[in-house]
């Protein structure tokens, strides 16, 4: 699979930004609740928001793919053969990119690692 830097880069700066949204308003709505990790470097925490939210929108597409594929078998007539293929291609191009973020993750702390002090 090809994937695009200029795209990708695209896509992840997106993200970045409703993430940064959305942790924003979080924020301001419980500013009690910030720990002093949060308050010293705040897109460490954003970071980490995004990354979740990615990995959980990668599972609601593979368990969505999974329940059409069981309804599609049990010959469920509301869901059809291109509903669960469509669904199955999401869900392989989601887990592919993130596989291919987590290399580029690995591939970046070994790089980190032989960083000599």
């Amino acid at each position: 699979m090809d994937i695009k830097g200029n795209s990708l880069y695209a896509q992840m700066q997106t993200m970045s930004l409703q993430a940064m949204g959305q942790s924003t308003t979080a924020i301001n709505a419980d500013s009690a609740s910030i720990d002093s990790v949060n308050k010293a470097n705040p897109s460490s925490s954003n970071f980490g928001n995004m990354l979740t939210d990615a990995l959980k929108t990668v599972n609601e597409l593979q368990q969505e793919a999974g329940d059409k594929k069981a309804a599609f078998e049990m010959g469920d007539r509301n869901v059809s053969l291109a509903e669960v293929m469509i669904a199955s291609s999401k869900s392989g191009i989601a887990l592919d990119a993130t596989v291919q973020v987590r290399n580029k993750f690995v591939e970046a702390y070994k790089e980190i690692m032989s960083m000599p002090v």
